[in-house]
């Protein structure tokens, strides 16, 4: 599992591509708010929308997400445990005026970029 890319895996690469291809600038790799831990793959400083790109066995999709059975009890509370960072790193953006989208990495990269311009293109028009 060690060989597990965390950076610049395919699905995000395809939508970063797919986001720049549809007129947007973000950054990549970054700690939306500085005093938490925790980096966004994809952020939109300005409009402060967060994108994280989840993987489906890592973050517990429930569509394709599986349990290992070996050693089973360990990766149980492994996913566990980065469902409820998630969660609280969702909470902690929202607290500090962030907008945290996911996208899972089955996602198809257009729908997905879709999904995110929206959420950019809402937040700038209240901004003004």
């Amino acid at each position: 599992m060690s060989k597990q890319r965390s950076r610049d895996t395919a699905i995000e690469v395809a939508l970063r591509r797919e986001l720049h291809r549809l007129g947007l600038r973000y950054r990549v790799h970054q700690r939306p708010v500085r005093a938490v831990r925790r980096e966004a793959d994809v952020v939109f400083g300005p409009t402060k929308v967060a994108v994280f790109v989840d993987g489906c066995f890592w973050h517990g999709c429930p569509e394709h997400g599986t349990w290992p059975k070996r050693n089973g009890e360990f990766w149980r509370t492994k996913i566990e445990t980065n469902q409820a960072r998630d969660v609280n790193t969702d909470r902690v953006l929202a607290d500090a005026g962030w907008l945290a989208v996911r996208v899972w990495e089955h996602e198809d990269p257009t729908i997905a970029a879709a999904r995110v311009r929206a959420a950019v293109l809402e937040r700038r028009a209240r901004l003004g």
